[in-house]
């Protein structure tokens, strides 16, 4: 894929100045380069880099699964991909502006009919070129759902459907496995479960601000209980959400609403550790607490040592307080329940991530983010593993298993 193929860069930084300027700023931004620049996969300029070398120590490729990747698009595949009206509106600056961010990241041609596909198309070539046998792990997402379980188009930022990411992945299995997304409200919810598990659906996704999905209601009883049956996890954004915006739901992404899941037996794994923001303490009404807090708490029940997981993706964004990498770096005793993911197409939003940063911090070595920076702009899947393999804090880093995610999602089809 040629530079020419990728969105134009004049009308990309108009439109992703504006989102800076509304919506990111508080990512601390100094200089950055905007744009990617979408490089071949290939790395040969890396054949020497002592840090890329580095990444599958320990590690079988074959093992390590992306968890958390998604896919997008403007619906122009007739697939049934959606986009809501707030990321197609200048009305909307910062979700618009998002909107455009992540096309950039994801290196889509903007040939008619063309970017669902490319998108498609370039993940699958990112994955390949990660390592033989390394996969990620594609989202669905469902609509936003009102009360009575239909669908409401007009609230939904966005729409993947579940035959969308099984047909993609399905078109590659070499370096795609898929995720569903299930809306528990939806009157066919649990026969939606059934049937995407039978069509090899590895997880189930949710994002709670952005459905409208209250995982501490007992109308989410009868699905967790499928889950746990199933033996299928599910996969859950907990804490501040910046992506799909809805600042009246957000409190439906605090930690401590998903203890009726556990209750229940069903696996669960919050998303980016909830890493960000502040919830209300559920414990103590009235008091709010930083939601990687509430999550930790949840972490340190040993009645769920079993159940609850936490994945990594987006810890390393600039939004993201050192304290809370330091923590889970320092928790070894929380290893063997971490996941990692990319959350990609983040990780090639270059203003997003600051290998630099993380140095001047503690951690990440200094003389590993030149190779970094020019990985990122190649392949930005294999630089967020190779950036979170080298993460360290006074002598401890995430060991090999964080990122052998395979045999987690395969679980229910050995037991």
């Amino acid at each position: 894929m040629t530079e020419k193929s990728v969105v134009p860069r004049r009308r990309f930084l108009k439109a992703g100045l504006l989102a800076l300027g509304a919506g990111l700023g508080g990512y601390g931004l100094a200089r950055p380069r905007l744009v990617n620049p979408c490089r071949d996969p290939a790395l040969d300029a890396l054949a020497e880099s002592p840090w890329l070398a580095r990444v599958w120590d320990g590690l079988d490729p074959g093992e390590v699964w992306d968890c958390h990747a998604h896919l997008a698009g403007v619906g122009d595949s007739g697939n049934g991909l959606e986009i809501g009206r707030q990321l197609r509106s200048l009305w909307h600056p910062v979700l618009y502006g998002q909107r455009l961010f992540y096309l950039n990241a994801g290196c889509v041609s903007t040939e008619p009919g063309s970017v669902d596909e490319n998108y498609a198309r370039r993940l699958a070539l990112l994955a390949q070129n990660t390592a033989p046998g390394f996969k990620a792990l594609l989202f669905a997402f469902d609509w936003y759902r009102g009360a009575d379980g239909r669908p409401d188009a007009r609230r939904s930022t966005f729409h993947v459907p579940d035959d969308y990411a099984r047909r993609v992945a399905a078109a590659r299995p070499d370096v795609f496995e898929w995720a569903a997304s299930i809306h528990p409200y939806a009157p066919d919810a649990v026969d939606r479960l059934e049937a995407a598990v039978a069509r090899g659906a590895k997880a189930v996704k949710w994002l709670p601000a952005a459905q409208n999905i209250d995982p501490a209601s007992k109308r989410c009883e009868a699905f967790f209980a499928a889950l746990a049956r199933l033996r299928v996890p599910l996969i859950t954004h907990c804490g501040a959400e910046k992506a799909a915006q809805n600042a009246s739901l957000e409190h439906l992404g605090n930690p401590l609403r998903l203890r009726r899941a556990l209750d229940a037996g069903a696996r669960v794994v919050v998303a980016h550790c909830a890493t960000l923001g502040a919830d209300e303490d559920l414990d103590r009404p009235g008091t709010r607490r930083a939601s990687f807090e509430l999550f930790a708490r949840l972490m340190d029940r040993p009645e769920w040592k079993d159940r609850l997981f936490g994945d990594i993706s987006a810890i390393a964004l600039r939004n993201r307080k050192p304290v809370v990498i330091r923590a889970l770096l320092e928790h070894d005793d929380w290893h063997d329940r971490l996941l990692n993911g990319s959350d990609y197409p983040l990780p090639g939003i270059l203003p997003l991530v600051s290998p630099a940063a993380l140095a001047s911090r503690g951690l990440l070595p200094r003389a590993a983010v030149a190779d970094l920076q020019t990985l990122r702009e190649h392949n930005p899947l294999l630089f967020d593993l190779a950036l979170k393999r080298a993460l360290s804090w006074n002598g401890k880093s995430f060991p090999a298993r964080v990122f052998a995610t395979r045999a987690f999602f395969e679980r229910h089809t050995n037991e």
